[in-house]
């Protein structure tokens, strides 16, 4: 006993317990980290899986063509009397006024999977759940209307034919409506200066603007003849409860049948759903389609940071750690950079308003946009005042992360350039920052995490619920760091805790959050990937 007792004190002595404590410790903190991946990965893609439709006949005699979504015990049920209820999609909002409504199983009576059940994802009003009745053109049955095949032929025909008519409408009347608006600025700042050709500006202005609303109407006309003729197609659905309901087939998204298909054909369906999502725009108030203007503008808003922040936190941090004096006023500007870093997020979106948008930003407009006031150019939010609030927030990381890489340089390296003639910026530049480079990567990844996951700030700065053009277009000066833009962060915000329709809002968000996870692993592996790039080189060049 005394020797069992002797050998945990020795064991107590070396630190052995704190070390099993901090082993369990990461390894709960591994296995926390690890489920969380995995439930948001398991339900992001299993919401890109179709699932059955089940013909469900009620008690009092109501009939629902629905998904079953998930089964638990009712409430009151006891393991005596042990009773169960089913959560369904029944969608049809249009007609049924909610997308998912809750059967108590003792309430079904019968329960069948028929094979010409059809799941209709609609551009509004959600997904439609019937069975096929026809197909007219115009006014006109057609003969074979009843095929699923052939509804999914003219439905792919008809939603590319709008596709196609609305890129137009996007690109041409979106070019005409931007020369209609320099146009307009040109002969407005002419007259705010006082041009001494103004009459003629204002002639040829007008002579302009004529052509331009000439071109546009014939435009429309064009394409409010090309949209008649593809408005003509429409299906006719029975929603499984006796309603008939008449859809327009360019509305329709995309036709499944999910009954019919075998694991091949869903894996089709989902491969189609992913590929919307990651390229397609957002519709039904962002619970459905695609996230792309999010995918786009976090990543270019993570790229401009990048830019931002780098040039600033390495400078500085090379001014602390290689040309200052040790001192009370440099030990007091590490104190504040370091508290800087525990600042929460929202007082720097408050700063980023105050001094970017409306100091910054309002002084610009009154230099070099006078002729578009009262209406702000730079001074309202956008995609560039989110960068730099983004870049002041991951300043202190960066300027820590780079002065212990300088630090991590030998200082007999400095002290052998210098002996060889090299100045002091030529051993800070040729030596000094190539050999920290690695560390200086590892500040900028622990930064572009941080920054690809913040919301807060940028609600204030730049970052809105819909963005109806990119920053970056073929319109000329192409990048548009004016505009406001989507984030992927704050679409998840945006569709778990303000949309309408909560439960049909779910599997965006785990979408979204899985989508907002890969998108900075990728980001990081790529710093990552160039930072042992470099740090191979340098050690080769060492030897």
């Amino acid at each position: 006993m005394a020797m069992k007792k002797s050998s945990w004190l020795r064991a107590v002595k070396r630190g052995d317990p704190m070390i099993w404590l901090t082993g369990g410790g990461l390894a709960v903190c591994l296995l926390m980290i690890a489920w969380l991946v995995g439930l948001v990965t398991v339900r992001g893609v299993s919401s890109f899986w179709p699932r059955a439709l089940v013909s469900l006949e009620t008690k009092d005699g109501a009939r629902f063509l629905a998904e079953i979504h998930r089964r638990e015990p009712a409430p009151g049920s006891t393991l005596a009397t042990p009773a169960f209820r089913i959560q369904t999609k029944i969608a049809n909002r249009d007609v049924n006024g909610l997308d998912f409504r809750w059967f108590d199983e003792s309430a079904i009576v019968k329960s069948t999977t028929p094979l010409d059940a059809l799941v209709l994802e609609r551009q509004e009003y959600g997904n439609f759940h019937g069975f096929l009745k026809g197909i007219r053109r115009g006014g006109a049955a057609l003969p074979d209307g009843t095929s699923i095949a052939v509804l999914a032929r003219l439905q792919r025909e008809a939603r590319q034919a709008l596709l196609r008519l609305r890129r137009t409408e996007k690109k041409e009347v979106g070019f005409i409506n931007a020369q209609i608006e320099r146009e307009r600025l040109t002969l407005k700042k002419a007259e705010l200066s006082r041009s001494a050709d103004l009459v003629s500006m204002r002639v040829q202005t007008e002579h302009t603007l004529e052509q331009l609303r000439v071109r546009y109407e014939a435009l429309r006309q064009d394409l409010e003849a090309r949209a008649l003729s593809n408005a003509t197609l429409t299906g006719f659905f029975d929603d499984g409860s006796g309603h008939e309901k008449e859809i327009p087939l360019q509305e329709i998204v995309r036709v499944v049948a999910p009954n019919r298909l075998d694991a091949a054909g869903k894996t089709l369906v989902v491969f189609s759903r992913i590929r919307e999502f990651l390229f397609a725009e957002p519709r039904e108030s962002n619970t459905e389609g695609g996230v792309f203007p999010a995918i786009f503008g976090t990543v270019l808003m993570v790229l401009m940071m990048s830019v931002a922040v780098v040039p600033f936190g390495v400078v500085a941090a090379l001014y602390l750690r290689e040309y200052a004096k040790d001192g009370p006023l440099v030990r007091i500007v590490r104190i504040a950079v370091n508290n800087l870093a525990g600042v929460p997020s929202i007082v720097f979106g408050i700063f980023g308003l105050g001094f970017f948008v409306y100091g910054l930003g309002g002084s610009i407009d009154a230099l070099l946009f006078s002729e578009r006031l009262p209406n702000p150019t730079f001074g309202t939010g956008g995609i560039l005042w989110c960068a730099l609030t983004l870049a002041l927030l991951t300043v202190p990381v960066v300027i820590v992360s780079t002065e212990e890489a300088l630090a991590a340089v030998p200082r007999g390296v400095r002290e052998a350039a210098l002996a060889l003639g090299s100045t002091k910026w030529q051993t800070t530049w040729n030596i000094v920052l190539p050999a920290a480079a690695p560390g200086i990567l590892t500040g900028l990844i622990l930064a572009m995490a941080r920054g690809a996951g913040e919301v807060a700030p940028l609600m204030i700065v730049g970052v809105v619920k819909l963005s109806p053009t990119l920053p970056l277009d073929g319109t000329f000066p192409f990048l548009h760091l004016e505009r406001k833009i989507m984030h992927l962060g704050f679409h998840i915000y945006d569709v778990g805790f303000q949309s309408p329709n909560v439960e049909a809002a779910l599997p965006m968000v785990y979408s979204t959050a899985l989508l907002l996870l890969v998108l900075v692993l990728v980001l990081n592996l790529s710093a990552i990937l160039i930072r042992n790039r470099l740090r191979r080189k340098l050690q080769a060049a060492t030897f």
